[in-house]
């Protein structure tokens, strides 16, 4: 019984781990929550829009633009400065992070993005 007790939580924290290594480390402790209120709030998805047309998805993955998750967050910040946003570190992680789980994912299975419901 104590065998089985100790193969159980191996195999969670195995599992734990796999999870939390698909997650850049940038973007490790970002507050999901927090970006996703970012985007709507400074309307992202419009800019977007206005900048490359229909809803705006083209913007993501340019060629060879945005190749790794450190580039993805300098995207961000040069949004938030280009266009005043005054955005904390924080928050360009954030949003960064929630680009990376609906869009870009580095490092992550290639199985279909999330859908983000925006």
């Amino acid at each position: 019984m104590r065998i089985l007790a100790h193969l159980a939580a191996a195999t969670c924290v195995a599992v734990g781990s796999t999870a939390s290594a698909q997650t850049p480390e940038l973007f490790r402790d970002a507050d999901l929550k927090l970006g996703e209120r970012l985007i709507r709030e400074n309307r992202c998805s419009e800019c977007h829009a206005r900048k490359v047309g229909g809803d705006g998805s083209a913007i993501y993955r340019p060629k060879g633009k945005i190749s790794s998750p450190a580039a993805l967050r300098g995207m961000v910040d040069y949004c938030s400065t280009e266009l005043n946003l005054g955005l904390f570190p924080e928050e360009v992680t954030a949003v960064a992070a929630v680009l990376q789980r609906e869009h870009y994912r580095f490092g992550m299975s290639p199985a279909a993005p999330a859908s983000g419901g925006r």
